[in-house]
């Protein structure tokens, strides 16, 4: 196999197995902001060959502080549009599907493919998030979590560790509860922080239907290493695919 000149350099760490590997691989990414873009960013730049991707919004200027594909000059653009291009220049071989839906309860199971890979929920909404997680396992898919990245300041504590080991984290605790409801404790790959969080600017009024809500202060690198980490142990338990198969053929 000749890798593509963007992928020489993963070529020398993967070979020819472990790229043919991810260029088979489909992962699906629900939430494009701080957390999620980063992560789609990586896995389109290891080589993953098919992405479905979700996002509803679109860049708003309070954005710009940790959001990936946010600039000036993208404000008011779609959030999908934007990443879906930015992967279209990193890999054109790589297929991009993107829905631009607000995910519910009600509808998510209509755009997870149970044909994918693994799962990845990058979601703020609570409903939607324990929807996402709840129904993707439900499912017999491979589920990974990001927890909350803002109201934090310290890359050191950030963790990767099953649902059921995490701690520290009020929006990992809240998920703990409402998917034990649904008989789930376990299972899910998580990444959160075991810093303590400040506290978030009081509830705000938001702009149309809804309740006020709590406004969480962010950095430029919580989110991007919130991402990026998750991204990185989806990529590694894939490709230990490729050495448990190569081990199982040498035994044989």
């Amino acid at each position: 196999m000749t890798a593509l000149p963007q992928f020489e350099r993963t070529h020398i760490l993967l070979g020819d197995a472990g790229l043919q590997l991810l260029a088979g691989k489909h992962i699906f990414v629900a939430g494009l902001g701080g957390v999620g873009s980063y992560c789609v960013e990586a896995l389109a730049r290891a080589g993953v060959g098919k992405l479905t991707l979700v996002d509803h919004d679109v860049v708003a200027t309070s954005n710009i502080n940790r959001q990936l594909p946010a600039l000036l000059s993208a404000v008011g653009q779609s959030k999908a549009e934007l990443m879906q291009s930015r992967i279209m220049d990193i890999n054109p071989a790589c297929q991009v599907v993107i829905h631009r839906v607000f995910l519910t309860p009600e509808n998510v199971s209509a755009y997870v493919p149970q044909e994918v890979d693994y799962v990845i929920d990058c979601i703020d909404s609570l409903n939607c998030k324990v929807a996402l997680v709840q129904s993707s396992l439900q499912r017999g898919l491979l589920v990974a979590s990001s927890m909350g990245a803002g109201n934090r300041l310290d890359p050191s504590r950030i963790r990767l560790a099953d649902i059921s080991k995490t701690e520290m984290c009020p929006l990992a605790r809240i998920m703990r509860k409402r998917l034990q409801r649904h008989g789930i404790k376990n299972g899910i790959l998580t990444v959160f922080s075991d810093e303590a969080p400040s506290a978030p600017l009081p509830p705000q009024p938001v702009d149309g239907p809804g309740r006020p809500r709590a406004i969480n202060g962010t950095i430029s690198y919580m989110p991007a290493l919130f991402g990026l980490m998750l991204a990185g142990e989806v990529l590694r338990r894939l490709l230990l695919e490729t050495k448990t198969s190569a081990i199982a053929t040498q035994e044989g």
